[in-house]
């Protein structure tokens, strides 16, 4: 490992803890886009904060190829021993911490004289909506290679062990909503039971059938209805869906049953059920010539015993809009093993902090790798 990678583990640590502890919720991190910046304020790099919005792009060097890492920054809403709060069980506490060591790391042992370094700290990534917000902003207009990288479960990715790419399926939220009337208790002909409409649309849900030699899911994952009054039935609702998909086809089939089948009841019904789409994203595009730069490094950073292949994940992450929206742009993200437990969003995930300077040394050799080979193309 880099000496100076060694010597900033213990101002790693301080970060992390720091991200972890103060947790901010998709478009709301504006105390998180602050820290970050006061941590370079004296350095000599670009800082370019956002107008309309919280985040930062940091950058150091010049001209071209133009290399990019993106970190996600936000935090999960969600309930934790009890009470709803921001909370950090999807690692971007990680991912920030990585993304700062590499650029600590360039800035203290230096970087190649041709090639611009551009740091993307990225908000709401968890809406699915924060990538397409910084494309619409050029943010990544001239860029050429663009790495990620995320925290992997247990169950898809051993303790320090890495991938090269992830291959992220396709993800859908949606909204919906139930619209009739309220009836008394004791005349059930009178209306249309809400929670009833809600049970049948999870039972038709389930009964969708799709090739199962292509991952995919569908699960309603919230239903609100009725109120304190024990003998009202309730003819509104609201709910939510997650939709999941390997392919962006398969995700296509998805969405047109679930707006069949709620045709489908709202008509039998004689009731409203509206839909709203409250991110869609889509999968994943890999670059092979980003993914062997990204292989390389892992060998040459912590060895080949070290390195597994390609991570095929039913999970999503607005990440892959970059590429979808920007072709040119040659993307991967890395794939982390860290003992991660009991899983991503799990209320209590834990994962090995140690192998956070581990990915600080492999990001950082993939962006000089990416450098010195565009440099190398120019001649």
């Amino acid at each position: 490992m880099r000496p100076t990678i060694e010597k900033i583990t213990p101002q790693l640590k301080t970060i992390f803890s720091h991200l972890h502890e103060h947790p901010e919720t998709s478009w709301n991190e504006h105390d998180t886009t602050s820290y970050i910046r006061q941590l370079f304020k004296n350095y000599d790099c670009k800082i370019t904060t956002l107008d309309d919005s919280p985040g930062l792009v940091i950058e150091i060097g010049q001209g071209s190829p133009v290399v990019a890492m993106r970190a996600d920054i936000d935090a999960l809403w969600q309930e934790v021993n009890g009470e709803f709060q921001a909370n950090h069980s999807c690692g971007h506490d990680a991912h920030m911490t990585i993304a700062i060591g590499s650029l600590l790391t360039l800035l203290e042992d230096g970087y190649p004289e041709k090639g611009t370094f551009r740091f993307i700290f990225q908000p709401a990534e968890e809406k699915g909506t924060g990538a397409l917000s910084l494309v619409d902003k050029g943010i990544v207009d001239d860029v050429d290679y663009l790495y990620g990288m995320h925290l992997r479960p247990m169950e898809e990715l051993g303790d320090n062990q890495f991938a090269p790419a992830i291959r992220h399926g396709a993800a859908c939220f949606i909204d919906g909503v139930i619209q009739g009337d309220d009836a008394h208790g004791a005349r059930p002909h009178l209306n249309t039971n809400a929670i009833h409409v809600g049970g049948e649309l999870i039972q038709h849900l389930k009964n969708i059938d799709i090739n199962p030699m292509i991952p995919h899911s569908i699960k309603m994952t919230a239903f609100q209805s009725g109120g304190e009054s024990k003998n009202i039935i309730p003819g509104n609702a609201t709910f939510s869906v997650d939709l999941r998909a390997q392919t962006n086809a398969v995700m296509d089939e998805l969405m047109i049953n679930v707006k069949r089948i709620t045709a489908m009841l709202a008509d039998y019904h004689n009731i409203s059920i509206e839909l709203k789409i409250d991110a869609n994203i889509a999968a994943s595009v890999i670059n092979q010539e980003a993914t062997s730069i990204m292989e390389d490094a892992i060998k040459d950073s912590v060895g080949v015993d070290k390195l597994q292949p390609m991570i095929t994940t039913t999970g999503g992450d607005d990440f892959h809009f970059y590429t979808i929206k920007k072709p040119h742009l040659k993307a991967t993200m890395l794939a982390i093993g860290c003992d991660l437990q009991p899983g991503l969003h799990h209320p209590n995930m834990t994962f090995n902090h140690a192998i956070i300077p581990e990915a600080v040394e492999i990001l950082t050799n993939a962006l000089i790798k990416t450098a010195e080979r565009g440099n190398q193309d120019d001649q």
